[in-house]
This record gives C-alpha cells, sequence and structure tokens, in this order.
C-alpha cells in the first residue's frame, strides 16, 4: 500500500461527527419538504359550471352548487350564466374553439331542449373529445335535441321526460364504486324523475329512482345516476337526473354525490371512496 503524506488523514471520531451532521442535514431537507408540502397543497381543480334556460331556478342553483361543491372538495367553481329562461339559452362559451382550455372538469347544469344548431352542438363536445371531464345534472339530459344523438352517447343514457313532482327513493346499485361506497340510500323531497328511453352500452349505473307506489305516480325504477366514457379518449362522464328543486339540490346528499362523482370525473378519488390526498376539503 502507498502512503500520501499529502492526503490528510481524519481520526474516527471526527469523521463520525461528519456523518451525523450530513445525517441531520438530510432530515432537516426532508422535514422541510415534507413541511412545504403540507403548507401547499395541491392547486384546487377547477371547475366550469354552466346554468341557464329554461323551468329552474338557475339564479339560485349557481350558488347552491357553488358554495356545496367547493365545501367538500380542494375545488375553484367558475359560474358561466345566462338570464335567458327559454329553452333556446345559448351561450357564447359555448361559441369559441377550445372554450374548456384551462379547465379541469365542466359542470352541465343547462336546459336548452330547443338548441338543435348542430356545429354549435359539436363545438361543446369537442373539448368533451379531447379529454375533458363532465358532471351533467338534471335538464342537462333535456338539452341539444338535435334530431341526432350525439348529446346522448356522451351522457350515455337518453331521457325524454319525467312524471309529477313526488319524493324519490334513491337506491345505489354499485357498492363498491368509489363514487357510492360512502354514500347510504336517502328519499328526496317532491321531485322530478326522468324516464329511461336508452341505456348507451357501457354504462354503469349506480342509483335508481322509484317514485310512488306504481307506473301511474311516475317511473318505476329509472337509473337517476350513473357512470360512462366518452370518445376514443374514454373521457369521464358523471351524470345524475336529479335537482328540479332547490330543496334536493341544497340536500347535504346530494351535494355528496355530486361531489364524488365530481372528484371521480377528475381522476381525484380513491378505491375506497376518499378523495385523493389534497382534493378534499381538509386541503384548503
Amino acid at each position: 500500500m502507498v502512503f500520501h503524506p499529502a492526503l490528510p488523514t481524519l481520526a474516527f471520531p471526527a469523521m463520525k461527527k461528519i456523518a451525523s451532521l450530513l445525517l441531520l442535514a438530510a432530515t432537516g431537507l426532508v422535514l422541510t419538504l415534507s413541511t412545504s408540502s403540507a403548507q401547499h397543497p395541491p392547486k384546487p381543480l377547477r371547475a366550469c359550471l354552466v346554468l341557464g334556460g329554461c323551468c329552474h331556478d338557475y339564479a339560485k342553483q349557481k350558488d347552491i352548487l357553488k358554495a356545496g361543491l367547493e365545501e367538500r372538495a380542494n375545488l375553484q367553481v367558475e359560474i358561466v350564466y345566462t338570464e335567458d329562461k327559454s329553452t333556446k339559452a345559448r351561450f357564447p362559451l359555448f361559441e369559441k374553439p377550445n372554450w374548456a382550455e384551462g379547465f379541469d372538469v365542466v359542470i352541465h347544469n343547462e336546459c336548452s331542449a330547443d338548441v338543435k344548431d348542430l356545429p354549435y352542438v359539436e363545438n361543446i363536445l369537442a373539448e368533451h373529445k379531447r379529454g375533458v371531464p363532465g358532471v351533467n345534472l338534471h335538464c342537462a339530459m333535456h338539452s341539444y335535441r338535435t334530431g341526432t344523438p350525439i348529446w346522448f352517447e356522451y351522457l350515455g343514457l337518453q331521457s325524454s321526460g319525467h312524471g309529477p313532482q313526488l319524493p324519490i327513493t334513491v337506491t345505489y346499485l354499485d357498492k363498491e364504486s368509489p363514487i357510492t361506497k360512502p354514500l347510504s340510500d336517502w328519499v328526496t323531497t317532491n321531485e322530478e324523475l326522468y324516464n329511461n328511453v336508452k341505456i348507451m352500452d357501457g354504462t354503469i349505473p349506480l342509483a335508481r329512482g322509484k317514485q310512488g307506489a306504481g307506473e301511474k305516480e311516475g317511473n318505476d325504477n329509472a337509473v337517476i345516476a350513473w357512470t360512462s366514457l366518452y370518445g376514443e379518449k374514454k373521457t369521464r362522464v358523471f351524470s345524475t337526473t336529479l335537482a328540479h328543486n332547490n330543496s334536493v339540490m341544497s340536500d347535504d346528499r346530494y351535494l355528496d354525490l355530486v361531489t364524488q362523482g365530481l372528484l371521480w370525473a377528475c381522476g381525484k378519488l380513491n378505491d375506497d371512496g376518499s378523495p385523493v390526498k389534497g382534493y378534499g376539503p381538509a386541503a384548503k
């Protein structure tokens, strides 16, 4: 062995001290990064909430949904609202190319049954085709009746009408879905039960609704909540026909359902039904 006197040698205690200092520094760095991560949770999901059109109290529902959803998830809801109360309500946003750019999810709560302009509807769907998740509420299911099935293919289910307003018994079917795992069956106040004309291939029913004692009082056991995958990109889509009335929309059980569906659509729901870390209400 060759000895180089020019190279300094360290006594064992000194080496041990340096090793300890390095370990402390590394531990401090990990703790700093951990603390920083805890202090700076992921950015809120950006949701575009579209409301307006016929037959509903959208002026109040926009506030009910925004407050209820933001309370339940790390979410920032941006409202797109028109005061047009007709069945032909349109939204300038939907006229633009790439209109959903910057949003993580779009919540459709419009009622525009007589908007039949095919290029307009195709432009709405183009953003979902490119992968922007969708959440569809109540009268969104009765909108954009263009004479083609394109809107219903996006929704995953076709509906054409409803019976009288009576309480609906909500029964969750897929108890293993991360959306429904934390939820329990319930009964609404007076509400519209939408019919099922066609359930598209690949649609997964999550809940059925029963209204009254028989068919004369409504549609028996119609699917009222479901998931589907849209287009070549398999965009996640969650829908529920519930919430004509504000009393249902403001119900904690309804808002819990929609929040679960939204987080699932965005890929922010664990298999056990809990939000992915950083996307629950405590993250805000």
